[in-house]
């Protein structure tokens, strides 16, 4: 087990986890159009089937919108 936080909420989670199994596991809308930054870094959507989650790691999934004038 291991303790993450995921968009400021902490979650438990088992590991080992990687980021498309938490994608699932958080039931993320349009996991199409997510981005993702692990730690303050974005990961590359290719990545996202081999990148493992890790104790402490701190997730947050970011949708950019566009618009305005």
């Amino acid at each position: 087990m291991g303790k993450i936080k995921v968009n400021d909420e902490e979650q438990e989670i088992a590991l080992p986890l990687s980021l498309s199994e938490l994608i699932k596991q958080n039931n993320v809308l349009q996991p199409d159009m997510v981005s993702v930054q692990i730690n303050g870094e974005f990961v590359a959507r290719e990545n996202f089937d081999n990148t493992a989650i890790e104790d402490g790691d701190e997730v947050d999934f970011l949708y950019f919108m566009g618009g305005g004038r």
